[in-house]
């Protein structure tokens, strides 16, 4: 197909992997470590570096139309995220690192099997495996972590106020295990999970493209502003703290004690606009232009509480999965289970980023033999990940397609990519062919 799109045949090939993030949920951009692992999905772009300075991108999925610009203007529009813009955003990042005048054009013919709005990072994948593809093209050279931190900030420009997650976990993934991934510095610790069981995902065919919906954005300011009110209620710098991990750092308590301090300071009702600027000790107008994102400015309440509470809930969750993974005491599978089921009801109860239908394939999970099971990715939609025993693996998958997929003619047609068995792959990386 690429000989037949540019009349000659790729030089090089990148690949890069989807995650499915076993806990962890939304804390990332508040600065907490996240558990994630790569899966066997991917993106995957073969490449023909050009001699002119003109981008030309081809899909094997003829509903991703081709597209073309030149590398020396690109203009990314966040208000339709199509997907060459996910594209042009790797592909910005390392020009703007570099700060490279006459970047190389190139021929890029795009193939992947990661689920598209699926909460398994397929447009993280694309931007990550562009960025790649841009530094490979250029012959230029960046450690693991230097692209990751590039690629996190670079697909900020399609709108996407992500925290790093995704793209660290596709650039520093090992085949075979896990990783606690921690920000500020960017560094990733192996975790190896118990042997006797194996990870499903479960897509619930809900889509969710995140960079196209409000909802993940909301939760972000949420966050900043439950950081702010916590921060001024205990007498901190609080025009500087922008994430929940610095109100803890700065307080040095642990998360138990965070988790105490959020009760005694926030209420659970809704905050107005006003109620914030009565807090904080502001105008209305400071409040817009210096604390609320362009995308913001409309929103007239924000829930505070419940977002704080999930938060340091869930980062405890995360050191505790950890734990169990080290130590491995004989009944490990039953407590990491319980660890995952406790950040489904948070993240359905406390964060409200689950849906009917999410909730619904969590339950047929867990009735079939599942011994944890919780929404994975920004949620709305999208996947579910599962622990299951391995010896009853089969019997699990066979029951789950009957009790979800094949109830519903929609499911039902794309029920074999829907429903699968996952170990940790690898990360992502350039190929040659001989």
């Amino acid at each position: 197909m690429f000989i037949s799109k540019f009349g000659s045949a790729p030089k090089f090939y990148a690949r890069a992997p989807g995650r499915v993030n076993l806990i962890g949920e939304h804390i990332d951009y508040c600065g907490y470590a996240v558990l994630p692992m790569a899966i066997e999905q991917d993106i995957l772009i073969a490449v023909e570096p050009a001699q002119t300075q003109v981008l030309q991108l081809a899909n094997t999925n003829s509903s991703y139309l081709d597209f073309s610009t030149s590398v020396n203007n690109i203009q990314i529009n966040k208000t339709k995220p199509q997907w060459h813009n996910y594209f042009l955003c790797g592909l910005k990042g390392i020009q703007e690192h570099f700060g490279l005048n006459n970047p190389t054009g190139m021929n890029c013919l795009l193939d992947g099997t990661i689920p598209p709005s699926s909460g398994l990072s397929s447009s993280s994948a694309l931007v990550c495996c562009a960025g790649l593809v841009t530094l490979r093209a250029n012959g230029k050279t960046l450690s693991k972590v230097e692209l990751a931190e590039i690629c996190t900030k670079s697909e900020r420009y399609i709108g996407t106020e992500g925290g790093g997650m995704d793209q660290s976990i596709s650039f520093l993934a090992e085949e075979g295990t896990a990783k606690l991934i921690e920000f500020s510095p960017l560094r990733a610790t192996d975790v190896r999970l118990p042997s006797g069981a194996t990870f499903v995902i479960a897509n619930s065919c809900v889509e969710m493209n995140k960079a196209a919906t409000s909802h993940y954005n909301i939760r972000v300011m949420e966050c900043r502003l439950a950081t702010k009110l916590l921060s001024k209620s205990k007498g901190l710098e609080w025009r500087k703290m922008l994430r929940l991990h610095d109100v803890q750092t700065k307080l040095g308590v642990s998360l138990e004690e965070m988790l105490t301090i959020v009760e005694e300071v926030l209420h659970p009702e809704p905050y107005s606009t006003e109620e914030i600027c009565k807090c904080l000790g502001i105008s209305l107008e400071e409040l817009h232009s210096q604390i609320l994102s362009q995308n913001m400015q409309d929103v007239s309440t924000f829930k505070l509480y419940q977002r704080a509470k999930h938060v340091y809930s869930e980062a405890a969750r995360v050191l505790e999965f950890q734990k169990i993974c080290s130590e491995a005491p004989a009944n490990a599978l039953q407590l990491l289970g319980e660890l995952m089921k406790q950040s489904h009801i948070s993240c359905r109860e406390m964060y409200e980023c689950s849906c009917p239908e999410l909730d619904r394939l969590v339950d047929i999970c867990l009735q079939f033999g599942a011994i944890g099971s919780r929404l994975t990715g920004a949620g709305w939609g999208g996947c579910t990940v599962s622990m299951v025993p391995t010896d009853k693996l089969n019997t699990f998958l066979k029951n789950v397609k009957k009790a979800y997929y094949q109830t519903d003619g929609q499911r039902l047609a794309v029920e074999n990519n829907s429903l699968f068995a996952t170990k940790p792959g690898r990360g992502a990386l350039v190929f040659v062919e001989a």
